[in-house]
């Protein structure tokens, strides 16, 4: 998962993208890089780090242009080498950059039909320095010196009949704009929105809609599956479906952890999707445990705050902090090996024994992937004196891999992998387990809005929706997503190779 930001104003865009991929933040912390254009040249900027490391005021000086891009990185594919941080560059045609949230399940082959057929060379293990020159060779197919909106939405229908997967991309020609995408099933986000100023419209592209609250531009509306956004350097703006057969089958998973709960995604408040999750789930605990003996419900922050806050309402008892956060520890779920992981759970948070001692506590997550975070927070629980510590998820057991764009790990290693939710439950350490069903899930991220979904939920039911995931691409997977693979990818250069088949996922 990473977060994309596109900007076209009327002054420089610098401050502007700065602001916004810090707001974004929370989609990718392992790396950041800005780009901006300025009388026919690029202005670059990515390493390694957030947003507040990467960027210092004699690099901010440097990235002069009325437009932009940029992007946070979470790796999912590929290394996490500072040459793999995005956006990326190409010279031909024109002089592109793109930055990429998502991940393209067919780069095996793109790679080496980019290699074999478009001459093109391609110099890391990202797949979003494929996407960005299947574009580029799409774009130079065009064959014209000074393409306008109908070239550009020729290429990315062409993109979208080459490129396989899950991908919400921006990219910026030099000297003509600023151009975002959507995959045709709408799998990750991208919204665009508008602002007015004295000089002119402003046009903004980015993974969520509070970038653009931040930035006080207006939400306009999502980018549709499918359909391309092109914004020219004057600032007019153009639209287009540029996919045959577009079906709107946004990540579930989104509304679950990955996104702000001030989002709005495909017309759906994620706050309000969280609640209704948790009044979900308090149905389900009534259910099944109507004599339940909980005293006081605490959330694992901060993601399932809004659900735990619901669900102690709708059982009618307390709602407490037991945990204080430490806020310069990254997310959990994303960082790259099990021993770090492990390691930073206590030192992110520290348990009140005021709000444990001597109560049945029911711990809210929002889900459980690896299950080592709960285990130990729940062992946490008891240090601190509580009687029975019971554990709720808001989403269901995560039992396959996620082939879209979130890194999930290995199936070996999610702790729902060949278990009942009884040896989870004994696995964790807790006295009571309990999840969201499915179907729940579903009716309470699309209750109350004016829409419903298809979602896709492959973590949960193993339903790829882009239809071409069998069991030799998820082994494959496998392969390259558990720990000690991992391990060994960040301690190489991140080199390709382009002559083996494997090289890239």
């Amino acid at each position: 998962m990473c977060g994309i930001v596109g900007l076209v104003a009327k002054s420089n865009v610098n401050q502007g993208l700065y602001d916004a991929l810090t707001v974004l933040q929370h989609r990718g912390q392992d790396a950041a890089g800005m780009v901006t254009c300025d009388e026919g040249r690029f202005f670059l900027r990515k390493d390694n780090g957030l947003v507040k490391d990467v960027f210092r005021s004699r690099h901010m000086k440097r990235l002069v242009g009325n437009m932009g891009i940029g992007h946070i990185r979470y790796p999912t594919a590929g290394s996490s080498t500072s040459a793999e941080a995005q956006p990326f560059y190409v010279n031909s045609p024109y002089g592109i950059v793109l930055a990429h949230n998502g991940n393209l399940t067919n780069t095996a082959d793109l790679v080496k039909d980019v290699y074999r057929e478009d001459l093109r060379h391609i110099n890391t293990n990202s797949d979003s320095e494929v996407l960005l020159n299947v574009f580029a060779h799409e774009l130079h197919d065009q064959k014209t010196l000074t393409p306008n909106q109908d070239d550009i939405f020729e290429a990315v229908k062409r993109v979208h009949k080459r490129v396989k997967g899950g991908y919400a991309a921006i990219a910026m020609i030099v000297g003509y704009g600023v151009v975002g995408f959507r995959d045709p099933n709408g799998i990750r986000p991208a919204v665009y929105g508008k602002r007015e100023t004295e000089q002119g419209v402003e046009y903004m592209i980015a993974s969520e809609s509070v970038a653009l609250d931040a930035l006080g531009f207006e939400l306009v509306r999502d980018i549709e599956p499918g359909e391309a956004i092109y914004i020219s350097e004057e600032g007019e703006l153009h639209s287009m479906q540029c996919a045959e057969n577009p079906q709107l089958t946004p990540c579930i998973f989104e509304h679950v952890y990955f996104a702000r709960p001030d989002s709005i995604i495909d017309k759906i408040s994620v706050y309000k999707a969280r609640l209704k999750m948790g009044a979900r789930l308090a149905e389900k605990i009534m259910r099944e445990r109507p004599d339940h003996d909980i005293d006081v419900v605490i959330p694992i922050p901060d993601t399932s705050r809004s659900s735990a806050l619901e669900l102690a309402n709708r059982l009618g008892v307390k709602y407490r902090e037991g945990f204080m956060k430490n806020r310069y520890i990254g997310r959990t779920f994303i960082m790259p090996g099990q021993q770090l992981r492990k390691k930073s759970v206590k030192q992110k948070l520290n348990a009140l024994d005021l709000e444990f001692r001597g109560k049945n506590v029911l711990l809210v997550d929002d889900s459980i992937v690896r299950g080592t975070t709960c285990e130990q927070i729940i062992e946490m629980a008891r240090d601190a004196g509580a009687n029975n510590v019971y554990f709720a998820s808001a989403a269901p057991p995560v039992r396959f891999p996620n082939v879209y764009g979130i890194d999930m790990p290995a199936k070996e290693e999610f702790i729902a992998h060949n278990r009942s939710v009884e040896e989870i439950q004994e696995a964790i350490g807790a006295d009571w387990l309990i999840y969201q069903d499915l179907q729940d899930l579903v009716e309470a991220t699309c209750d109350g809005a004016d829409v419903k979904y298809d979602f896709d939920c492959s973590v949960f039911n193993s339903e790829y929706v882009t239809g071409d995931i069998n069991d030799a691409y998820l082994e494959n997977l496998q392969t390259k997503r558990n720990d000690a693979k991992k391990k060994a990818a960040n301690a190489e250069s991140g080199i390709i190779d382009l002559h083996n088949d494997e090289a890239a996922e």
